[in-house]
């Protein structure tokens, strides 16, 4: 009796215990052309290779910067293949789970109090949508959308005055659990939005006019498993028939040419979209949201990192927008008011073109639902620390990104019919 609870115990253990990165390289490769193309193709059959850029192996080609993570054990062969095809390639992180640790950079401010400098799991930003609403009950409110598929809620903080009638902007973090600087970025917006009214001029003049709703965590289920189980994981947690792999990618699974441009139907797929366009409870919740208050909405906002960018539809076409003209000229702009603080470069265009191909994505949803001003922003940095950007960062990125989200606002208070 004695030996099976002691099994019973090691088991539990070991079920629980976190995933661990010891000595998994990330490699940054360029294919020049398409042969080296085909060799990561290759690679990615016959090893286990985790794409952080571009996002799934189909999008691949001649040119194009691909960065991957590869185990210890993988690791000696894939160098190997790379040497022998003679490909250009570096090695962007040497132990990534050395680099997880030290991304907690940034000291406790004072203990017990919200630090917009360092990540924040989600059981602290739950209490920082508590403690926003008691701080600015006449500006601050906090709405329940509905429940992930693990029962944890989806909070909205709608930040602005209680008028009919207003213009507003919706914005989402953290659709994808391991962007954690996505998330950070909601809760800095909150805190300096509310902050700065009636100091600064430009957030006066916005939150006198409209208002915005803010989600700033999309996957919270996600999110929780990359706290504590695995760092990089990305999709939601929801259990399929017929598989044992968990989750959906949720920004594959809105209703705008959903399963197309190469989506993997495999649910053991990083960028599994589902099994219908809104199958995952938190997709339902925020498009049933938007759809809701459509009328309000004039722009939507989507965060996520890396690579410096600043995106607008389409992403399962080349096909370009009928306003394409002006999202290219407000996303210029807003790219140049982002720049102006540190000068960080961000490029912009299409996301088809720009990034990559998708489908299925929030920003396409939103943008044939009628809502005319779209972005995604793809925030610091540019593949050195990947999705592991250390917390000494976040307040940089923030504050250069503020600058983006308020020129954007403004444009829309002007010029949004």
């Amino acid at each position: 009796m004695r030996l099976i609870l002691q099994v019973v115990l090691i088991t539990a253990t070991l079920a629980i215990a976190p995933v661990r990165f010891d000595r998994h390289k990330v490699f940054r490769v360029k294919p020049q052309d398409e042969t080296q193309a085909e060799v990561i193709t290759h690679l990615a059959k016959t090893n286990e290779l985790d794409f952080w850029y571009p996002d799934t192996i189909h999008h691949v080609a001649a040119n194009m910067t691909v960065d991957f993570r590869v185990s210890e054990k993988e690791s000696p062969s894939i160098q190997a293949a790379l040497d022998q095809s003679k490909m250009h390639y570096e090695v962007l992180i040497h132990d990534l789970q050395e680099e997880i640790e030290k991304q907690f950079d940034v000291k406790e401010d004072s203990p017990g109090r919200h630090s917009y400098a360092k990540y924040n799991n989600w059981d602290k930003i739950v209490a920082w949508t508590e403690k926003m609403v008691k701080k600015r009950p006449e500006m601050v409110s906090r709405i329940k959308i509905g429940s992930t598929f693990e029962d944890n809620p989806l909070y909205i903080l709608k930040i602005g005055k209680e008028h009919k009638g207003r213009k507003a902007i919706f914005m989402d973090c953290g659709i994808h659990a391991r962007e954690w600087v996505s998330p950070a970025f909601c809760q800095w917006f909150v805190y300096q939005a509310t902050k700065s009214y009636g100091k600064n001029k430009i957030m006066t003049k916005l939150l006198d006019q409209m208002n915005f709703y803010v989600l700033p965590v999309f996957n919270v289920d996600g999110y929780i498993w990359s706290w504590t189980q695995n760092r990089m994981w990305r999709k939601n947690r929801s259990k399929h028939h017929n598989s044992t792999c968990i989750g959906t990618d949720l920004n594959r699974n809105f209703d705008a040419s959903w399963g197309a441009s190469q989506s993997s139907h495999n649910p053991c797929k990083e960028t599994y979209p589902g099994t219908a366009p809104e199958s995952e409870k938190e997709t339902a919740a925020v498009a049933d949201f938007i759809r809701s208050h459509r009328e309000s909405i004039k722009a939507y906002l989507t965060f996520h990192s890396y690579s410096q960018m600043l995106l607008f539809p389409y992403g399962y076409t080349s096909k370009l927008p009928p306003n394409y003209q002006e999202l290219d000229k407000v996303a210029k702009i807003g790219a140049e008011a982002l720049s102006s603080r540190y000068e960080t470069h961000y490029i912009y265009g299409p996301i088809a073109t720009t990034i990559y191909p998708t489908s299925g994505s929030s920003l396409d949803w939103a943008y044939e639902l009628g809502i005319k001003y779209t972005f995604a922003f793809e925030l610091r940095d540019r593949g050195r620390f990947g999705f592991l950007l250390p917390e000494s960062r976040i307040k940089p990125t923030c504050k250069e990104t503020m600058l983006a989200v308020k020129f954007i606002a403004k444009y829309i208070l002007r010029n949004a019919i």
